[in-house]
């Protein structure tokens, strides 16, 4: 079930008064009990058998959680938190890099002329097992360093992994932020209806509209034949890939926070205008930014952060975003998009000796716009890897930007304008929503009903056919 389409918005109708109605009644473990079968009959709706597979991370968790109270402050609750995390990094890497492992194995005894029948197993990968796989050890780690005062019911356990609107392609939500919502029934009256709605319809927007214009008419076929198409197309169809990744997973980010916060549960910010970032280590604090504070909270810090010498902080910063670019993917084009990153960030620390140039005030404006240009193009330079099929193709179309004599086939003035309109909302106001909020407010609920009626049927209007899916649910 993907977010901008009717099945979804029918499970919804029913979903939403269904939450509320038990709300106010008082009743919040039948509350927290329907939007759990919700959240199950939507990760179902893919595949049923699949269901037992989160419902088996669920129960992990929290019989680990409970351990882990009982054995707090001991020998046997360390281990229990070590085991936790290994069986749930056993779970993900099973299923999501059991076949490249064999794949990788089988071709270094290849090259060694030692081949072997090796045991090739056909395995489905589950959707967002990446996610609710980080949040199960977010759960772990934060009670095993007392930032979760306790562990909680397999009911709040089974409601934080499985809650739908994060379930399948973030935000990664942390188990200390949330679990504390769920001690007392949502406030409707503390509910921002208006910033919900928008977030939905500012998300569709992105989806429907802008990523998917650009994959279909001008990403998908440069990447798929490079050598089709000369440098004008080839630059423009990176820039569009660079636009149409922000739209598309900001997209599904906004919806879910939206759909969240309209059910009374608050996530965090996932994006912040990345591609305006003056420096690397500013574009992560922008970019993807629950998974990028996960990465350093539970993996860059664990590992010794900045502390133990210079070489020992590029080596954790390396290690970091290698293990971040392996999460995305079994593929060594995302082993090079993260070592890429990893290294820029660790030249960043080296040059500028810890201190972040974006932070630096008083700069010239003159040396900001250079910086945020340079950033810009070196994330896309990385997208082209990320993008990509595998690394051959992605060298052939960096080739291919020297084929300056080919005339241009696939852009034009309409995929211009996409890339030009995911570039300016880099730069609009922090609180423009903030302020289509308080004009919301102002409106009569007929108004702002009309409001939303015509925003969607411009969308339905002018998007195409069908809904792609996410880039992100493949991760």
């Amino acid at each position: 079930m993907i977010f901008p389409t009717l099945n979804f918005l029918l499970f919804y109708v029913v979903v939403w008064p269904t939450a509320w109605l038990l709300a106010r009644a008082r009743q919040h473990v039948l509350h927290k009990l329907a939007i759990i079968a919700a959240s199950y009959f939507f990760y179902a709706f893919w595949n049923w058998k699949l269901a037992f597979l989160l419902f088996a991370s669920v129960l992990l968790n929290y019989a680990a959680g409970r351990l882990i109270d009982r054995w707090r402050g001991t020998a046997a609750g360390l281990w229990t938190v070590r085991l936790a995390v290994a069986a749930n990094l056993a779970l993900l890497g099973f299923f999501k890099y059991y076949g490249w492992f064999i794949e990788s194995l089988d071709d270094l005894l290849r090259s060694l002329s030692m081949a072997r029948e090796l045991p090739y197993l056909e395995i489905v990968l589950p959707i967002g097992i990446s996610f609710f796989t980080f949040q199960g050890i977010s759960y772990i780690v934060d009670l095993h360093r007392r930032d979760l005062d306790r562990s909680r019911p397999l009911i709040d356990v089974m409601f934080f992994i499985s809650f739908f609107p994060h379930l399948v392609a973030g935000p990664i939500v942390r188990a200390a932020s949330f679990l504390p919502q769920l001690e007392t029934p949502p406030n409707p009256n503390r509910v921002f209806v208006g910033l919900g709605v928008m977030l939905v319809i500012w998300g569709v927007f992105k989806k429907a509209i802008v990523a998917n214009y650009l994959a279909v008419l001008l990403v998908d076929p440069v990447f798929l034949a490079p050598s089709n198409y000369g440098a004008v197309d080839l630059l423009f169809a990176v820039y569009g890939y660079a636009i149409q990744i922000y739209c598309d997973f900001s997209a599904y980010s906004d919806i879910a926070i939206g759909v969240a916060a309209l059910l009374g549960y608050r996530f965090q910010r996932n994006f912040n205008q990345p591609y305006r970032a003056e420096s690397l280590q500013d574009f992560w604090r922008r970019w993807h930014m629950s998974l990028s504070s996960w990465l350093r909270d539970y993996l860059y810090i664990p590992l010794g952060g900045n502390r133990g010498g210079a070489v020992k902080t590029y080596r954790n910063l390396l290690l970091t975003m290698v293990l971040g670019g392996v999460w995305h993917g079994a593929a060594w084009k995302f082993v090079l998009w993260g070592a890429l990153h990893g290294g820029v960030l660790a030249l960043e620390r080296f040059i500028y000796r810890g201190h972040d140039p974006a932070a630096r005030i008083g700069r010239p404006l003159w040396t900001r716009v250079v910086s945020v240009l340079v950033i810009f193009h070196f994330v896309c330079l990385c997208w082209i890897f990320f993008r990509a099929e595998d690394l051959a193709r992605a060298m052939e179309l960096l080739g291919g930007l020297a084929n300056w004599s080919q005339p241009v086939e696939l852009l034009n003035l309409f995929l211009l304008a996409l890339i030009a309109f995911g570039m300016a909302i880099q730069f609009t106001p922090d609180d423009t929503l903030q302020r289509l909020d308080r004009l919301y407010h102002r409106l009569p609920i007929w108004g702002v009903g009309v409001a939303c009626g015509v925003a969607l049927l411009l969308i339905e209007a002018v998007g195409g056919d069908g809904a792609a899916p996410f880039i992100y649910f493949q991760f």
